[in-house]
């Protein structure tokens, strides 16, 4: 018995620290800063606020790549430049996740929208302009390849549901308003 008791403890043990090993390289890292998840946290309520939130906190991800990479001191320039990508690809899928919430609750997003929709374009742009740098060796380029088609992809198929949203948020308020007011007058006789 004895024996058996303590076999199941080092397996315990054993699989404990396992777990804990692995447990690490399973986390993904957060791209956003403390200081970033309290204004995003305080805005949840603020569609338009909390979007160009969004907005800012890519842009400022794309900004930081194009910094680093014009930098000559960088090291590991591939894996950076992965790891920026993939930190903006989190940012800008989470500004899509918050799009969804917003329309889910039937929020006004038409001012919130614009600044998104403004904001793609530029962001459609800097990435492509990585992918056709004509400076960068293709061993590197192979390195981030996939985050960055990625990216890219995301960018353009999200692009178009954002100017596709945008104009059903502008006739769907368009008749909220007419019917508010026909509602309003009615109530005025």
């Amino acid at each position: 018995m004895r024996v058996f008791r303590s076999h199941c403890g080092a397996w315990g043990c054993l699989c404990v620290l396992l777990a804990a090993g692995t447990a690490p390289a399973q986390r993904h890292r957060d791209p956003f800063t403390r200081a970033e998840i309290d204004q995003i946290r305080d805005a949840s309520w603020e569609p338009q606020q909390r979007l160009s939130l969004y907005v800012k906190f890519a842009r400022e991800r794309l900004l930081g790549l194009e910094q680093m990479r014009s930098d000559a001191k960088t090291k590991n320039r591939a894996q950076q430049t992965h790891d920026r990508l993939d930190d903006f690809l989190l940012i800008y899928d989470e500004l899509n996740d918050n799009i969804d919430t917003y329309v889910d609750r039937k929020n006004d997003l038409r001012k919130g929208l614009k600044v998104v929709i403004d904001a793609d374009t530029e962001f459609q742009a800097k990435l492509r302009a990585l992918k056709d740098a004509a400076d960068v060796p293709p061993e590197e380029a192979k390195r981030y390849e996939f985050v960055l088609t990625n990216a890219i992809d995301t960018l353009d198929t999200s692009a178009e549901d954002h100017r596709k949203l945008l104009v059903e948020q502008e006739q769907a308020w368009k008749h909220k308003k007419k019917s508010d007011s026909k509602q309003g007058g009615s109530r005025a006789e």
